[in-house]
């Protein structure tokens, strides 16, 4: 009995993946892609990434310029990609829309051919990811190259849709910089005052701001390397490295956190 089911589990893995469904809701229209359709695109290419952020090494993908997609959306517009562990980017749509310079690119993962898994017995990073061409060019983040990807939608801007999150309007520039870097590495995962969409990672205000509870030499250090400050198997916060997030960002995103932990919303 063990040996047909262990022949039985080994004939399920070798089964192709099923094929899969991207959602994209954008002005005027809600459709839906297949795996199939998207591989079949006219400007699908093969497209070689030679440090994936997810892999940590290179691949070479099926993909075609995300802007393809996007019919209607304006560089002003705000996009969210939603992924399929909870993970939420938030995106303006200025970058995903240049031809030039770093370019945004949907990889489609081929049912017949899947990727490799991530590392951490994760699955892999399909059926759908964000990745860039030309990345150092645009300064993007590895939160802006999510994967699993289930939906892109677009959204009003996150200053309408999540109020709490704002600093005081006289608060002084750093603090206005570490909130943009706040939307850009933090938001993802994270929320906020109970604002947000992300429901991968703790708030960072209620009950507690980490400017509160971490001395501020050991909070550098786990936004740097959480695993080395503090060990634990199931954590899945990544380090910000200092080519990620350079030391005087780090400062403006410290210096948003600790105003806002003098901006509690009520906590229940």
């Amino acid at each position: 009995m063990r040996r047909l089911a262990t022949l039985a589990l080994l004939l399920v893995a070798s089964l192709p993946l099923a094929a899969a469904e991207l959602v994209l809701e954008l002005p005027g229209v809600s459709r839906r892609w297949s795996s199939a359709e998207l591989l079949a695109h006219p400007q699908a290419r093969s497209l070689s990434i030679p440090d994936d952020p997810a892999y940590r090494h290179a691949m070479t993908y099926r993909a075609l310029p995300l802007a393809a997609l996007l019919d209607g959306v304006r560089p002003d517009d705000h996009l969210q990609a939603v992924a399929l562990d909870g993970f939420v980017a938030e995106l303006p749509a200025a970058p995903l829309l240049r031809e030039t310079g770093a370019r945004a690119w949907l990889a489609i993962e081929d049912p017949a051919t899947p990727w490799p898994a991530l590392s951490g017995g994760k699955a892999s990073a399909g059926p759908f990811y964000l990745v860039w061409s030309d990345s150092e060019a645009g300064n993007i983040g590895p939160e802006q190259w999510p994967f699993q990807i289930a939906r892109i939608r677009r959204l009003a801007p996150l200053a309408e849709r999540f109020p709490a999150l704002l600093p005081a309007a006289d608060a002084d520039a750093a603090v206005q910089a570490g909130f943009a870097l706040f939307q850009k590495h933090c938001l993802a995962c994270h929320r906020l005052n109970g604002q947000g969409d992300a429901r991968f990672g703790p708030d960072l205000n209620l009950p507690y701001n980490p400017t509160e509870y971490f001395q501020e030499a050991f909070l550098r250090r786990y936004i740097r390397d959480p695993q080395g400050l503090r060990q634990w198997p199931q954590g899945r916060m990544p380090g910000f490295s200092v080519e990620v997030l350079a030391e005087d960002e780090l400062d403006r995103l410290l210096a948003y956190l600790r105003h806002m932990a003098g901006r509690k919303a009520e906590f229940r």
